[in-house]
């Protein structure tokens, strides 16, 4: 693994444990071992160091989508609900849970790129709805994306909620919204 990439999954735990404004070039200089000019040397300034962050999520959501392309709505609605389960399994919350929340004290290019992301996982979502109700596998009344909204809005509270109560909780919900779409 290289520098760059290190220091990116480094500032990926910390955005989650911490928040973005909550942790310093010297934090991770410190967590890796190296200096910080060396931090500097790839990524200019922490905003540069959050676009690339944002960006390598986007891809990863990408390279999902194109994972699952062939699968029936049911499988690509359980692989996108997966990443939910990864991050609870990890004790992380969401990187756009987590960014939403700093994203008025973000350098407007970095919160541009998280809204990019947002979409990302929006349209994929709403598609995947879209295609499971054309093939009459799920089953809802309001349009797709304000439903794919309700979706995502459920695993990132669901996520957070369920720190506070139990794993269960969150089991609970992630079961309940697959079998809503299925009545």
């Amino acid at each position: 693994m290289t520098t760059k990439q290190k220091i990116i999954l480094l500032s990926d735990e910390l955005v989650r444990e911490r928040g973005f404004n909550a942790f310093s070039f010297y934090d991770l200089s410190k967590a890796i071992g190296i200096k910080t000019a060396s931090i500097h040397y790839h990524f200019p300034t922490k905003t540069d160091l959050g676009i690339e962050l944002l960006r390598y999520h986007t891809e990863k959501t990408k390279e999902l989508r194109e994972k699952v392309k062939d699968q029936s709505p049911e499988k690509k609605f359980s692989t996108f609900l997966s990443i939910y389960t990864k991050i609870k399994t990890e004790h992380k919350v969401c990187i756009v849970g987590s960014l939403a929340t700093d994203l008025h004290s973000l350098d407007p290019k970095m919160a541009a790129e998280v809204k990019v992301l947002a979409a990302e996982i929006l349209n994929w979502v709403t598609e995947i709805l879209k295609e499971g109700k054309a093939q009459k596998i799920f089953h809802f009344e309001i349009a797709a994306r304000t439903k794919a909204l309700i979706i995502i809005g459920s695993m990132l509270a669901a996520l957070q909620l369920s720190r506070l109560t139990t794993d269960k909780d969150f089991d609970l919900i992630k079961k309940t919204l697959l079998n809503d779409l299925k009545k």
